[in-house]
């Protein structure tokens, strides 16, 4: 057992879209990612995810809305439903999905990260 420092975790990297494992329980991943811009439009067949702002904000873009989410906050995008996160701004977020999860879900592109470091 160890006890993990998000704000010393996130020091550790500056890649943008580029999750990085910080904790696993039950078959499901805690992750820290940083992005600032558009991601791409995408969904996951089989798995929620949940996006918890730790710093910073960004929009969480829906085909008929878009969700703003701020600092302190999380949304839960359902498995089926495309998004498309957006910062303004660098955020920082921590995921919580299944480990089974691919970053662009459904699409495969140059920002896929089909193995990701652990820190």
């Amino acid at each position: 057992m160890e006890k993990v420092n998000l704000t010393e975790k996130l020091s550790l990297f500056s890649e943008q879209y580029s999750p990085k494992i910080v904790g696993e329980l039950n078959n499901q991943h805690v992750k820290l990612v940083k992005f600032k811009g558009p991601f791409v439009w995408h969904h996951h067949d089989h798995e929620d995810e949940l996006f918890y702002v730790v710093k910073g904000t960004f929009d969480m873009e829906f085909r008929d809305q878009t969700i703003t989410i701020n600092e302190g906050e999380f949304i839960i995008v359902p498995r089926g439903v495309e998004h498309r996160p957006n910062a303004h701004e660098e955020v920082h977020v921590l995921l919580f999905e299944p480990a089974t999860t691919l970053n662009t879900g459904n699409i495969t592109n140059e920002k896929t990260k089909k193995e990701l470091d652990k820190i």
